[in-house]
C-alpha cells in the first residue's frame, strides 16, 4: 500500500461549480481523466503509483461521480475548457502529462489543440475519437426515445455494463457494480451522459466531423504521444489502433492482450510502466514488451 492510498478526493470549485478531486505526491504534474458515465476511481490503482515520483491528479469530469454540472452543455469543447480552468484552479501552471481513458482521451486531445503549452504529453487509454464504431448500448443512448430509459438505475444493468469493460470477469466485482449503481443515482447522471452522447455520436457511431477535427488538430502539434489498446475492448474496438497509427504517425502505441475497456485496471502495473518509462524517454518501454510497443 502506498504512503497516498489512505487519501481521499476532496473538492475544488471551478468556474463557480463544485468538482471533486484527488491531488497526491510531489514532481510533475499529472492529470487522469476517466470515461463516459465513470469517475475518478478508474485511475486509483495508477494515482497512487505515480504519486510516488509525480505531482498527481485525478478530476470527475463535470456531472459525473462527485462534480457539478457545467453551466453549459456537456459538449467535448466544454469539457476541454473545463480541464484548462481546472489546471487554473490548482495552480498548475508548468505543462502537465495528461493520461484519458475513452472520452478522457478525446477530452486531453482537445485541451492539447486548443491550449497545447498546458501539455507536456498525451497518453490515450482505448480512447474515444479515432474510428465511428461503438458498442451497441453507447449508439442506443442517442436514441431520444431510449436513452433516458436505458440509464435508470438497474442492478441487471449495472453489472452487464461492468461485464463490458473487462475481458477477465474478476474485474466486475460486487463493489465494482454498486460503485455503478451510486453513480447512475445521481441526479444530473443520466442528463450530462445523454448530452455527451449526443454530442459525440448517432446510432450510426460516432460522428465523423468532430473526429476529423480534433485528429487533424492533434497530429499538427509536437506533443509526445502513447496510444494504448485492449485487444478485447467491447466499448471501441482495438481496430482503432490501426486508425490512431494512420491518423498520429509519431505517437508509440502498445495492445495488451486479454484486456478490454480499463487497462489501467486489467494490467495496472503494466500500465503504470509503460507510463513511466515514456515519460522518461525509453523508446523500448523498459524492455518488457518491447514487440508491443511501435514507436513509428
Amino acid at each position: 500500500m502506498s504512503a497516498a492510498s489512505g487519501l481521499r478526493p476532496q473538492h475544488v470549485t471551478v468556474d463557480g461549480r463544485r468538482v471533486r478531486h484527488r491531488v497526491d505526491g510531489d514532481g510533475p504534474p499529472v492529470v487522469l481523466l476517466h470515461g463516459l458515465g465513470r469517475c475518478l476511481h478508474d485511475f486509483t490503482a495508477q494515482h497512487e503509483l505515480l504519486a510516488q515520483r509525480f505531482r498527481v491528479h485525478s478530476v470527475d469530469l463535470p456531472g459525473y461521480g462527485g462534480s457539478l454540472p457545467m453551466a453549459e452543455r456537456c459538449t467535448l469543447p466544454a469539457l476541454g475548457r473545463f480541464v484548462g480552468h481546472y489546471l487554473d484552479a490548482v495552480g498548475v501552471a508548468r505543462p502537465a502529462h495528461l493520461v484519458g481513458n475513452s472520452l478522457g482521451g478525446a477530452v486531453a486531445m482537445r485541451l492539447a489543440a486548443t491550449e497545447p503549452d498546458r501539455v507536456a504529453s498525451l497518453t490515450l487509454a482505448n480512447s474515444a475519437g479515432f474510428g465511428p464504431e461503438m458498442a451497441l448500448a453507447l449508439r442506443l443512448l442517442t436514441l431520444r426515445a431510449l436513452g433516458r430509459l436505458l440509464l435508470r438505475p438497474s442492478r441487471r444493468v449495472a453489472h452487464r455494463a461492468q461485464r463490458m469493460l473487462f475481458h477477465d470477469p474478476a474485474f466486475a466485482t460486487e463493489e465494482r457494480i454498486d460503485h455503478a449503481l451510486r453513480l447512475a443515482g445521481q441526479p444530473y447522471t443520466a442528463r450530462v451522459t445523454l448530452e455527451t452522447c449526443r454530442h459525440l455520436g448517432t446510432f450510426r457511431g460516432v460522428r465523423p466531423q468532430w473526429r476529423d477535427e480534433l485528429l487533424a488538430q492533434v497530429a499538427a502539434l509536437d506533443i509526445p504521444t502513447l496510444i494504448v489498446w485492449g485487444d478485447r475492448d467491447l466499448i471501441l474496438p482495438a481496430t482503432h489502433l490501426e486508425a490512431a497509427r494512420a491518423r498520429l504517425p509519431k505517437a508509440r502505441t502498445h495492445l495488451f492482450t486479454d484486456c478490454g475497456h480499463l487497462p489501467q485496471i486489467e494490467r495496472a502495473e503494466e500500465f503504470h510502466q509503460l507510463l513511466v518509462d515514456f515519460w522518461a524517454g525509453d523508446p523500448t518501454g523498459g524492455g518488457r514488451a518491447a514487440t508491443a510497443v511501435r514507436a513509428d
